[in-house]
């Protein structure tokens, strides 16, 4: 690219899979600090548990973890209290047009969703298409009853403009999820 007064300047086009879904993860996260700072909901993002097997210790404040695995597989990304009722949800983004790939959701993450409905609680997926630049959110017992009906290995799209909700991105709360949940 030339910029004026002679400057150039090299784009590399460095593609990282390592943060996918990242965009979506720190829209949820800032509306997530809105609801709390509005006294809203209480929801948070929930760590992945792991074991550390090897730190190196140059100094005491600069410790770094060198080596770690993965203790137990992680349930859901999110969980917390709204109105009083518990809520859970996981966050996925595709860059399909027509679809989202079941193999992204993992069978004890699907367990762990049945079992959160089983209880009382509120479980359910938002899922972004990037290239359609649409947010849905499908509730846990349309997930559910698709994965039962269907052999496929992949949720359409249509199913998701049917059963889902779109939740529209706005300034504040950037991805407001609890609105979409209200029926609002």
């Amino acid at each position: 690219m030339n910029y004026p007064g002679g400057l150039k300047k090299q784009f590399q086009n460095n593609l990282n899979h390592g943060n996918r879904g990242m965009v979506l993860e720190d829209d949820l996260n800032i509306t997530n600090e809105y609801y709390r700072n509005n006294d809203i909901a209480i929801i948070y993002k929930k760590p992945t548990p792991i074991t550390i097997n090897h730190v190196n210790y140059p100094s005491r404040k600069d410790a770094v973890i060198t080596e770690a695995h993965f203790k137990i597989p992680s349930t859901t990304d999110y969980n917390g209290v709204y109105k009083g009722k518990y809520i859970d949800f996981e966050a996925k983004e595709t860059r399909s047009k027509t679809c989202f790939p079941l193999s992204n959701i993992h069978p004890h993450q699907i367990n762990h969703l049945q079992q959160i409905i089983k209880h009382g609680g509120i479980g359910f997926i938002i899922v972004r298409f990037t290239t359609l630049n649409k947010t849905f959110l499908l509730m846990a017992d349309d997930l559910l009853e698709f994965i039962k009906l269907n052999k496929r290995k992949s949720i359409p799209y249509n199913y998701f403009a049917q059963y889902g909700k779109i939740i529209k991105e706005s300034w504040s709360p950037r991805l407001d999820y609890l609105k979409v949940l209200e029926g609002d």
